[in-house]
């Protein structure tokens, strides 16, 4: 099987040679998105005999893994591996992210940090890391450890049938969403991840609401009736309710409570609103996918 291994690369001219000196000891089809680096990193990837797409300005992890994609594509890639540029993955590691997808167990393999112990992982980014890893596994029905782990492994059919959009750290996600939604089979090998000091240059703030709002946004999309269908049948019931105290309190009183007949309109009108949502995605969805 013809294996490709893509980096996303930025600022990363200290660490790209040695990276990729080691990982041809694995495969010689290696990608380096250059997103948009002020540094030698293209130049040093070049001169190391990789292809090498550069991005004229930077414009997010989220872009590079899609340029990554679309490459892999084109050289028709039968395993692709992304693999981040910082020096935290283990090159051994590789063959075990790639083996489910060789013994055609799984579609997607996540290098998991928290399979096994690891101490190395410094505490507020392993909160934080959890807390999106359950935020997304609530969008896709799945019980993932590490849903934010840039070391994975993708299938064929997984490149020719995802079209990830995000350009942020939210691609993550994205992927997830899109891969849950097309029932292809997702698992996680344990992985040790090399902390030498606080390496990531993503703000974990940034990255945890990018992470968010991709994953409302894509969730929105690929389960409308799920997402618009659920509140706004709660906000029918509760207009229901609302109305009915108060045509009561009219019957009995004589004339109108302002805020219960101010309420039960709010949350009817929000409940239809939703509601008519819900019905018009779905079907625009559906049309969409039709299509394709």
């Amino acid at each position: 099987m013809k294996i490709t291994i893509g980096i996303p690369a930025f600022n990363e001219e200290k660490n790209i040679a040695k990276i990729i000196t080691r990982l041809k000891k694995i495969t010689n089809s290696i990608i380096v998105c250059d997103d948009g680096s002020s540094d030698m990193t293209s130049e040093i990837a070049n001169n190391l005999g990789v292809i090498v797409v550069k991005h004229e300005k930077n414009t997010g992890y989220g872009a590079a893994i899609n340029t990554i994609f679309q490459r892999a594509k084109d050289i028709e890639t039968e395993i692709l591996v992304t693999f981040d540029a910082d020096g935290q993955h283990r090159v051994e590691d590789i063959g075990e992210v790639i083996n489910p997808i060789q013994e055609n167990i799984a579609d997607i393999v996540i290098g998991s940090r928290f399979l096994q112990k690891n101490d190395q992982v410094p505490g507020y980014r392993k909160i934080g890391i959890k807390a999106i890893t359950k935020v997304t596994n609530a969008s896709i029905n799945q019980k993932l450890t590490d849903s934010q782990s840039g070391f994975r492994a993708y299938n064929k059919k997984v490149l020719q049938n995802i079209f990830p959009s995000d350009k942020g750290m939210g691609i993550s996600t994205e992927i997830l969403i899109k891969a849950s939604q097309k029932n292809f089979r997702i698992t996680e090998v344990p992985v040790t991840i090399l902390y030498e000091g606080d390496t990531s240059v993503h703000n974990p703030v940034s990255h945890g609401t990018s992470v968010i709002i991709s994953t409302i946004k894509f969730t929105s999309i690929e389960h409308p009736l799920k997402f618009y269908g659920i509140p706004s049948v709660f906000f029918l019931i509760l207009g229901s309710i609302f109305t009915y105290l108060a045509v009561n309190y009219y019957a009995e009183i004589g004339k109108l409570n302002t805020n219960i007949t101010l309420v039960a309109a709010g949350t009817l009108l929000m409940g239809a609103v939703l509601l008519i949502t819900a019905i018009l995605l779905y079907s625009l969805v559906s049309v969409v996918r039709e299509k394709r």
